[in-house]
């Protein structure tokens, strides 16, 4: 397997702009807050749908529809036990990625947070707005 100068494998199909598609998949599902919640509650230990809708103050249908997308995704898997599905992270890596972005956001303060354009500040509010409304 040949690797490029990051020390990363090339990807199978890239974006327009070279980007590699599954990356971009990857972050895009990240990218969204109530999966984002999931998943680092998933990281705490295995739930039920009840106790996700609980923890995250979400609708039960919304919480559904994102834990079957997580599992499409091979992020997320389940166990049954009686009647209940237990859910749980498919992939320790993930634990370590969420890690490295805990400490990537420490070490850039609150820049992200205060992006003109994917942050808090009122313009990108604004621009999710009118993307989005």
């Amino acid at each position: 397997m040949t690797m490029n100068n990051m020390g990363v494998a090339p990807a199978a199909t890239t974006t327009s702009c070279g980007a590699p598609s599954a990356a971009v998949a990857l972050f895009r599902s990240l990218g969204e807050p109530a999966r984002l919640a999931i998943l680092m509650r998933l990281a705490e230990g295995e739930a039920r749908v009840v106790d996700l809708v609980k923890a995250l103050g979400l609708a039960q249908s919304t919480v559904s529809a994102h834990l079957a997308c997580l599992r499409e995704c091979g992020l997320i898997d389940s166990r049954a036990e009686g009647r209940s599905s237990f859910y749980f992270l498919a992939r320790p890596e993930l634990l370590d990625l969420l890690a490295s972005a805990e400490d990537l956001l420490a070490a850039t303060g609150e820049a992200v947070d205060l992006c003109p354009t994917y942050g808090r500040t009122p313009a990108a509010a604004q621009r999710k707005e009118n993307n989005h409304g």
